[in-house]
């Protein structure tokens, strides 16, 4: 008859192996200034998320276009953290990154090790998330193109901005709202699947 210790041990050794089988991906959240980054990952994250946000000064007016976000009073200053858990073992690690071009330094530090990235777009200001998108494709992490559905903006389909954007082919595009958690969740499914879909690719084509 088993002891109770070795209930125990066998108890432990269980749950470790649970969390060894666990994985923990990392996503950038990206795109221009005042786009909806904060905001997506407050509405998909289980945690109560990080947010490194100060209010907008007059220091700042010369730097930071709020042309179209007029009613926006604050920014990122550094990251958005949260975690979200698609299935059983499988949870996504956010971050969020700033949008303004004064803190695109911390870019690099952010994206060591993601597995990809969403880059968040407003078809008010497409143009904005054009370095967003640079960005990712120079450095070849996969990425999709979310279109944050904002109330009053003109409508466009998936190949339409895919086309302004000049996309490579392939790239996903889907409609979102980023305050909506089910939206936002499979935003990060379509996501998690294209890059496990690309670096699948990359993996045949090194060993070929």
């Amino acid at each position: 008859m088993p002891s109770e210790h070795a209930d125990n041990t066998y108890g432990e050794t269980a749950g470790e192996s649970a969390e060894t089988d666990a994985l923990a991906l990392k996503i950038l959240i990206a795109g221009g200034f005042g786009v909806g980054k904060t905001t997506l990952v407050g509405a998909v994250s289980e945690i109560r998320p990080l947010r490194t946000e100060e209010f907008l000064s007059e220091a700042g007016q010369s730097v930071d276009d709020t042309d179209g976000v007029d009613q926006k009073t604050t920014t990122t200053v550094a990251m958005d953290f949260g975690r979200i858990t698609i299935r059983s073992g499988l949870s996504l690690y956010l971050f969020g990154t700033p949008g303004q071009d004064r803190f695109w330094f911390l870019w690099d530090e952010l994206s060591q090790g993601a597995l990809g990235a969403v880059v968040l777009a407003d078809t008010r200001r497409l143009e904005d998330c054009f370095p967003a998108v640079d960005y990712f494709e120079h450095r070849r992490i996969p990425f999709v193109v979310a279109v944050n559905c904002f109330t009053g903006a003109r409508a466009y389909d998936e190949h339409e901005v895919s086309r302004a954007l000049d996309l490579d082919l392939g790239t996903p595009v889907v409609l979102c709202d980023a305050r909506d958690r089910e939206s936002g969740k499979e935003v990060l499914i379509r996501m998690v699947e294209y890059a496990g879909r690309m670096h699948t690719a990359r993996l045949l084509d090194s060993v070929s």
